[in-house]
């Protein structure tokens, strides 16, 4: 069996990568998140987006962009092992870590054909929604699974310090 943690990769090589698999005729399917604290809405997500397509590739935010986003108490896990947890998931193809306030640099790289985020995105405000459809490729919102949220859970397991 494939050591799973080989699927993290430099965004270089994850380009090559994916320019392999679209030889072989195969859809790449793009999204992105913190995903930290993994639960079950990340891999019903994770999953949702991986039937859009034959390769999904997952860019997982850097500590340094998490802090930024979510403030100086985040991440709760670092950058290594959320992008390992992820990794790890079947039906995930590619993990890499970016670095920016978002992704946009890696989708102008990959150009995926379809480029997926959760229900709290209207497709028109999707970061890199302009280049992927400028390719031909296609912009998909997949609904939130209700029940399941990271600040929820942090704001539990602080309830109980």
């Amino acid at each position: 069996m494939k050591d799973y943690r080989l699927k993290i990769k430099s965004p270089e090589d994850l380009k090559a990568e994916v320019q392999r698999v679209r030889a072989q005729g195969k859809k790449v399917v793009f999204t992105n998140g913190c995903f930290d604290i993994l639960h079950p809405g990340h891999v019903r997500y994770l999953w949702n987006a991986r039937q859009l397509g034959d390769y999904l590739v997952v860019a997982v935010n850097s500590d340094r962009s998490v802090r930024e986003i979510k403030g100086a108490s985040r991440p709760i896990m670092g950058e290594e092992a959320r992008s390992e947890i992820i990794a790890a998931l079947e039906f995930v193809d590619g993990v890499v870590v970016f670095d920016e306030d978002n992704p946009l640099r890696v989708i102008e790289a990959l150009l995926p054909d379809v480029l997926v985020k959760g229900g709290d995105w209207s497709a028109e405000k999707i970061i890199g929604s302009e280049v992927v459809k400028r390719a031909g490729g296609e912009v998909r919102v997949i609904p939130f699974v209700d029940g399941f949220s990271t600040t929820t859970i942090v704001e539990k397991i602080k309830a109980k310090e």
